[in-house]
């Protein structure tokens, strides 16, 4: 018998098993279960945690029975020119039973997607959906659905966590729910990325296990089918490029001249079980410093709208600065099992490689609780280095995602000394109180910068942006165990490189900017504003502190190439701008005013907008009743769980199921050896 060591996951994690030696006494895996079992028993937080939400997927509603309707398929239809990503989403269900059926569904977007555009299809019937206030619209959705009509709701329960409901779907009924959006892109070390997420990873609500994080989590249930996902993107990349993969599925590329390609599966279909993403890298010297996109505005007005991208001036030669403190902050949470926890471990250790005899360096590692290595920061020497490897190497991943004291912990500067601080943050953002986080990091950043490491199959891309934006640094997603050695080689190119801090635009013209606050830039980062102005006349003027150097260069306005939905992504900015105010602690109302009057003008779907599309005329008989009632979503992939709930008090039935049945064969193994 061979001893068993399991983890349990969440984001991108699992619950998997790897065997080890053989003991050749059976005594000793079954005190090894026994102690699974009281862990399991002991700790509700994991468990929780190891309820990875699941793909999008329609939830049926019923009383007296529960069944998944089978998503069919998602298709995805994307055009990317430059650096904006303009497409649809359709989502196919059907309604497998011979009831009338209410559905919810919970599906991500690439964080900070502008979303403008709701159509449901049934059969040939087309229905566009309309922004209206997040109560309205609810209300609308309502009276439709108990009069028997069709209709369809899609509210935002977080920038990159939407949640739809589906009124009336007949017996046999198949629908689709077109949604519309559009995002820019990353770019970072001189390449692009597009990422697609097709999972919502779990969101741990410390203090609230379970009901807080309803809204944004769907509990799993095993048996259920995943759904199947198929692309179609047409990307322009408006440059020759050296190389177009993705680290994390097969491909299929049909290039139809110098820069432009069609990108699809190769095998046409993948299961949603993790995100997609797709990187492209320019020859050297053809990266354009600058891109600009305009859309005119047909209102009487006549205004237009801007998106300016400016790379900043190549820092490869400038010198490291002489002194540097760093944090290294782990994620050991539950939801960090299998090849995240290894994949985070990795990318600490080629951090602690890189660290010089002038750098002062902590780790901290938390799930539950907090660790810290050393009481504070220590030179960076043969033996703390050796040291801090070692314990790195021995964390494992289990226990809750308690991130708030360990963010404590990381901006905690006792030293206050005058050289550059900066916090490195593994993790895979399974939280559910980012706002609660930003706040924190917003009010004791200090001298501080905040890089966020992004690390799973499904990460969390609303924490990884939000905390690295108001913590004044960058993020970093790493989407395979291949990409580790060269996402954190980019990562500490930048945090060896100074960089241009103090960034002011100056507009010609310029009626609205957004963001109104520009971020300090790094190394292959670039530039984005968008801004509403009067006429394409003037120049822009680009200034900033460069090391000890100042940085300006002046661009004439010209208008660049017409693209649609700079306007959308114009609106879209000024909505996170104007949240980013919650932060700051201004009054929730008068941003609410603010944010619905911005989301209604430009047809956005926002916290406090939503998208409704109902059907005039009633389709469910008065005679027919609704089924209602949540029923969990399906399995990720790689948890290992019998096909009986994964709820916390299973996990602990099963884990006292364990224990008996392991105390039971120790005392029969004792009588057959007397």
């Amino acid at each position: 018998m061979q001893d068993a060591r399991w983890t349990i996951g969440g984001c991108g994690g699992g619950l998997s098993r790897s065997g080890g030696p053989s003991t050749g006494r059976p005594a000793a895996w079954i005190v090894l279960l026994m102690v699974f079992a009281s862990f399991v028993a002991s700790r509700p937080a994991v468990a929780q945690q190891a309820n990875e939400a699941p793909a999008p997927e329609l939830l049926l509603m019923g009383s007296e029975y529960s069944e998944v309707a089978p998503l069919l398929e998602i298709d995805f239809a994307l055009s990317v020119t430059g650096v904006v990503a303009r497409g649809t989403v359709i989502q196919r269900f059907r309604n497998p039973t011979e009831q009338w059926l209410e559905g919810v569904y919970r599906f991500p977007l690439p964080e900070g997607a502008a979303v403008d555009g709701l159509r449901m299809k049934i059969g040939e019937r087309v229905i566009e959906g309309e922004i209206r206030e997040r109560e309205e619209a609810r209300q609308t959705f309502e009276r439709a659905r108990d009069a028997g009509q069709r209709a369809s709701l899609v509210e935002q329960q977080r920038p990159d966590v939407f949640t739809s409901r589906v009124a009336n779907v007949g017996p046999g009924v198949e629908i689709a729910i077109e949604i519309d959006l559009q995002w820019t892109l990353e770019l970072d070390a001189g390449g692009f990325s597009l990422r697609l997420p097709w999972i919502v990873g779990p969101r741990f609500m410390p203090g609230d296990p379970g009901e807080g994080a309803r809204a944004i989590t769907t509990p799993p249930t095993a048996g259920a089918a995943r759904p199947d996902v198929a692309f179609a993107i047409e990307l322009d990349t408006g440059f020759p490029l050296v190389s177009l993969e993705s680290p994390t599925h097969e491909i299929a590329l049909e290039q139809l001249d110098l820069h432009r390609f069609i990108v699809t599966l190769a095998r046409d279909v993948a299961p949603a079980d993790r995100d997609f993403v797709l990187r492209w890298r320019p020859t050297p010297d053809t990266l354009p410093r600058v891109a600009l996109f305009h859309e005119a505005h047909e209102d009487e007005e006549g205004e237009d709208y801007l998106l300016l991208m400016l790379l900043p001036p190549d820092v490869a030669t400038a010198a490291a600065p002489p002194e540097r403190e760093i944090v290294f902050v782990i994620d050991t949470s539950g939801s960090m099992g299998g090849a995240s926890i290894e994949q985070a471990r990795r990318a600490l250790m080629l951090a602690l490689e890189r660290l010089g005899p002038q750098d002062r360096f902590n780790v901290v590692a938390f799930d539950s609780d907090t660790r810290t290595l050393f009481p504070g920061p220590v030179f960076a020497d043969r033996g703390a280095i050796a040291k801090a490897t070692a314990w790195v190497a021995s964390l494992e991943a289990g226990g809750g995602t308690e991130m708030l004291p360990a963010l404590v912990e990381a901006l905690r500067d006792d030293t206050g000394g005058p050289g550059l601080r900066q916090v490195v943050f593994v993790t895979d953002g399974c939280v559910g109180n980012e706002q609660q986080l930003f706040t924190y990091v917003q009010t004791h950043l200090g001298r501080s910068r905040l890089f966020t490491v992004g690390i799973g199959s499904a990460p969390n891309g609303h924490f990884m942006e939000g905390a690295a934006r108001f913590g004044r640094g960058s993020r970093t997603f790493i989407a395979s165990p291949n990409e580790v050695g060269e996402r954190m080689e980019a990562l500490f190119a930048k945090l060896e490189r100074p960089a241009l801090t103090d960034v002011e635009i100056h507009w010609n013209d310029a009626i609205e900017v957004w963001p109104a606050r520009l971020p300090d830039l790094y190394g292959g980062e670039p530039l984005l504003v968008t801004a509403k102005v009067e006429r394409f006349v003037g120049n822009v003027t680009v200034r900033g502190q460069l090391g000890d150097e100042t940085f300006e260069t002046h661009l004439p306005l010209e208008p660049g190439r017409p693209k649609l939905g700079v306007e959308k992504l114009f609106g879209r900015r000024k909505i996170a701008a104007l949240l980013d105010g919650l932060t700051r602690g201004e009054d929730e109302a008068s941003v609410r005013e603010d944010v619905i009057a911005v989301a209604l003008d430009h047809g956005l779907v926002s916290r406090w907008t939503s998208l409704v599309a109902v059907e005039r005329t009633p389709v469910r008989p008065a005679s027919q009743s609704l089924a209602s009632g949540e029923v969990p979503a399906g399995m990720p992939a790689g948890f290992l769980l019998p096909a009986g709930g994964t709820s916390g008090p299973m996990l602990r039935l099963l884990a006292v199921g364990s224990t008996l049945l392991s105390m039971m064969f120790f005392l029969a193994s004792g009588r057959r050896r007397a």
